[in-house]
């Protein structure tokens, strides 16, 4: 490569070279040593700034594939716990249909049991409230054929007069 730049360098001055004296040698010779002295003390810190800056941009990029890696993992964890709590969101779901069932079975049982204990307690209130009223009926066919005077009944008029109060 220097000798590239070297070349490039004499080529004008082997162009325009002139047969008469002129000053381009020494002139040429001082720009080549000039330059040189310039690649000498500017190239390594041009060439180490240069490859430090390779190094960082490679780093830069490995910590750019490492993030991109991660994420990739992360959206990958993501999407399974995602997928979890969708199969757990469902088993909640039909768990909670089967406690509604239960819960609905158990409300009708106990509405047939409470239903049953009523007809059962309105039965003997019925039958109560029947027996109230043969005593009812009885104690005032007895009171009032108490209250008349002490007659013969025969068993015709006794059935008629308890057959009007009961009717």
């Amino acid at each position: 490569m220097f000798k590239k730049i070297l070349f490039i360098l004499l080529l004008p001055v082997v162009i325009f070279a002139s047969e008469g004296e002129t000053d381009i040698v020494p002139r040429t010779i001082n720009f080549l040593i000039f330059a040189a002295i310039l690649y000498r003390f500017i190239a390594e810190p041009i060439k180490s700034f240069f490859k430090g800056r390779s190094e960082e941009i490679v780093k830069t990029l490995k910590s750019i594939q490492e993030k991109v890696e991660e994420s990739k993992k992360a959206k990958e964890e993501a999407l399974k716990k995602l997928e979890e709590s969708k199969v757990l969101a469902q088993n909640i779901i039909e768990d909670a249909k089967k406690e509604a069932e239960l819960i609905v079975s158990k409300m009708r049982e106990d509405m047939k049991n409470e239903l049953n204990l009523l007809e059962k307690y309105t039965e003997e209130r019925k039958e109560i409230e029947k027996r109230k009223m043969v005593k009812t009926i009885v104690s005032e066919t007895v009171e009032q054929l108490f209250s008349k005077e002490i007659q013969a009944f025969d068993n015709k008029e006794l059935v008629n007069i308890v057959m009007k109060k009961v009717a």
